[in-house]
């Protein structure tokens, strides 16, 4: 099996589990991929709710919040555990700060350009940086700035495609258009990547993500040129997902019909589950009157329908009444819940079986 290298980083199996907000993917998710040989990433995203019984202050929360998932990750996995940090998030420098200080393995970063971020590495610090990007020109972008200002390159880079849950990196007319699927910009940014890899004579691998499911999907994206994958919609329906069951079973009862586009707050298009409060907002009755956490630097509370924090930790808890599951297109197919372990033994067993299969072709 492929071992994916980052820097001096050595994933037993090529995959990554995504960073899923407010509470889906936490210590208890990433410790159990860490543990299996892939790589394990904890949400920073949403943690000053879930910790506000740490401090009432959002952002001291946020920061005590995460120094304990970390910790807890570490005490329960013995694998590479990363952390997941928005750009767009208004605390992104402090949970980017905080990530290295407690030297978390990689820090991923999306949502945005993650431009500065090598800004926040110290002379000892260990932490490798990968940004998440939807297309080759962010790719040059990040890459041309961070070596002219730090002289520094990315340890790796997560391409993600339009079929991914959550936040989307992508106008809405471009989500269905071909020329933007993860097919067609994988094999760009890997043309792009090269490019600067034979330049610096830096190794720089290129994880695949969104709307991969399977071990055949997975073989695919190998043959287009990634050295890894990245799953997120895959890692939802497992024991160690740190989601309520609730949560879980809005996978396990979808049907493909039910999983849409919506517009969200922060200014971007997001794939979630449909759910009643989700009609509500389509129909206008919901509205909040102030902002609670100021948490996305681009949401607009005169303009919002709803404060995201609040519904998206609803529906962490259980409640659609007054929240949401993101997922990716392919959630209508979980149909049961499982560890983590078979999780990814059944990926490894559809993968060979494909990789088998053309090659006796």
């Amino acid at each position: 099996m492929k071992i994916l290298t980052i820097g001096d980083l050595k994933a037993r199996i090529p995959i990554i589990q995504g960073g899923m907000g407010v509470g889906v993917s936490l210590s208890g998710l990433a410790s159990a991929v860490a543990n299996e040989g892939g790589i394990g990433v904890i949400s920073s995203a949403g943690l000053g709710l879930l910790y506000n019984k740490l401090s009432a202050n959002f952002l001291e929360a946020s920061i005590l919040g995460l120094k304990e998932e970390i910790r807890k990750a570490r005490k329960k996995g013995k694998g590479i555990i990363g952390v997941n940090v928005m750009v767009a998030m208004t605390n992104f420098a402090d949970m980017a700060r905080i990530a290295i200080a407690e030297k978390v393995d990689i820090i991923f970063s999306g949502a945005g350009l993650p431009l500065d971020l090598p800004s926040y590495l110290e002379k000892d610090s260990t932490t490798k940086l990968v940004p998440i990007v939807s297309s080759a020109r962010a790719v040059r972008i990040i890459c041309e700035k961070w070596m002219s200002h730090y002289n520094y390159l990315p340890d790796a880079v997560v391409v993600e495609g339009p079929k991914a849950g959550g936040h989307l990196g992508f106008k809405e007319n471009q989500i269905t258009d071909e020329r933007f699927s993860l097919e067609a910009i994988l094999p760009q940014v890997v043309a792009e990547v090269s490019l600067f890899e034979e330049k610096y004579n830096k190794k720089i691998p290129v994880i695949a993500a969104g709307g991969i499911y399977t071990g055949a999907d997975i073989y695919r994206m190998m043959q287009l040129g990634a050295s890894g994958v990245q799953l997120g919609t895959k890692f939802v329906t497992t024991d160690e997902c740190d989601a309520s069951y609730a949560f879980k079973e809005q996978y396990l009862n979808a049907k493909e019909i039910d999983i849409e586009i919506i517009k969200s707050p922060v200014g971007m298009p997001g794939r979630a589950i449909l759910s009643s409060f989700i009609q509500q907002v389509r129909e206008g009755i919901k509205q909040p009157k102030t902002c609670p956490f100021h948490c996305i630097k681009t949401c607009d509370i005169s303009k919002s329908p709803y404060c995201i924090m609040l519904a998206l930790y609803s529906a962490f808890k259980g409640n659609f009444n007054n929240g949401y599951a993101f997922a990716g297109a392919n959630a209508y197919r979980a149909t049961q819940i499982m560890s983590v372990k078979e999780t990814i033994s059944g990926l490894m067993k559809e993968w060979k079986e494909k990789e088998l299969f053309f090659r006796n072709k």
